[in-house]
């Protein structure tokens, strides 16, 4: 058996024991915990208020849209977009500019995208959705060149052209922008054309491309919006004197631009945004900006035409 000195003291186990953390580094947590909160409710605010981004897919389409030359970002579009933009805050607004297949590609895949001026087709109405007539606009019709207007008279029927008939005669080749509608009714035309009655153009600079062909004599007959034509042929060089323009029977005289979105859920709900404002829009004012691309002998019919159908639209 083991004895302990008389000398040893009896103590108990030693324990540890934790010192409190001075004053100032309990300061220097809080406000490191209190500063990490802060930027946790600064980071879910951020998420909450984050816009969707709406991205306005703009073809170069005188006198709607216009990228360059002296009249640049004056079309009547480029106007109309200004409004549009400040009427829905609820977005970031994203401008692109693309051409006519990688616009409709973009629509087409169901992006939050939409195009401010797009004709409306049957084809088209399965996978985009249309607002309401945003603008009028003069239909499309067929130009020669004054010196072949012969070309046209067997066609012609009270001063407006036989499409299908021109059509199907094969020695009679009209020139078009490959991909672009132009109207329903001059569409189905189009689609049941015979073989190798269209001479297709593709490209940003087509329509110029089959005016220039015209003016070479490569091609005599050419479809579209006269003021498009009228402002190509100028960029051209080409004299507006030399052509002639003749309306396509059957077709009307004037058509409406839509605003057309990705058939998306935003898609849907921007449409109805874009109806909102398209109904409270001074359209007498684009109109004018549309008119004032007309010969002048158009100018007073179209505006009457145009005031018309939105007194109308405004009604129903």
């Amino acid at each position: 058996m083991r004895h302990r000195s008389p000398d040893c003291a009896k103590t108990e186990p030693f324990k540890l024991k934790r010192q409190p953390p001075p004053p100032d580094n309990r300061a220097r947590h809080w406000w490191t915990w209190r500063l990490f909160g802060l930027l946790c409710l600064l980071a879910l605010s951020a998420a909450a208020q984050a816009k969707p981004t709406l991205i306005w897919l703009l073809r170069d389409l005188p006198p709607l849209t216009i990228f360059e030359g002296p009249k640049k970002a004056q079309g009547v579009i480029d106007q109309l977009m200004p409004m549009l933009m400040a009427g829905m805050p609820q977005y970031e607004h994203k401008v692109m500019r693309v051409n006519r297949a990688r616009g409709l590609q973009m629509l087409h895949e169901n992006p939050f995208a939409c195009d401010p001026a797009l004709l409306w087709s049957k084809e088209r109405a399965q996978w985009v959705v249309y607002s309401i007539p945003a603008i009028r606009a003069v239909a499309n019709g067929l130009v020669v060149r004054q010196q072949d207007r012969a070309v046209l008279d067997q066609y012609l029927v009270n001063g407006e052209v036989d499409l299908s008939a021109l059509l199907a005669a094969t020695d009679r080749k009209v020139g078009v922008v490959a991909e672009r509608s132009y109207g329903e009714f001059i569409d189905t035309r189009l689609h049941q054309a015979p073989s190798g009655a269209l001479t297709a153009h593709y490209g940003n600079d087509a329509l110029s491309n089959l005016l220039s062909m015209q003016r070479l004599g490569r091609l005599q007959v050419v479809l579209g919006y006269w003021p498009e034509i009228r402002y190509q042929a100028r960029q051209a060089q080409i004299n507006e004197d030399e052509l002639e323009f003749y309306p396509i029977q059957g077709n009307g005289k004037y058509l409406s631009g839509y605003v057309a979105c990705s058939d998306t859920t935003q898609g849907r709900q921007a449409i109805t945004e874009i109806n909102h404002l398209l109904r409270t829009l001074p359209h007498d004012r684009l109109n004018e900006l549309y008119a004032a691309w007309l010969d002048p002998e158009r100018r007073e019919d179209y505006l009457e035409q145009a005031r018309l159908f939105f007194e109308h639209q405004a009604e129903q």
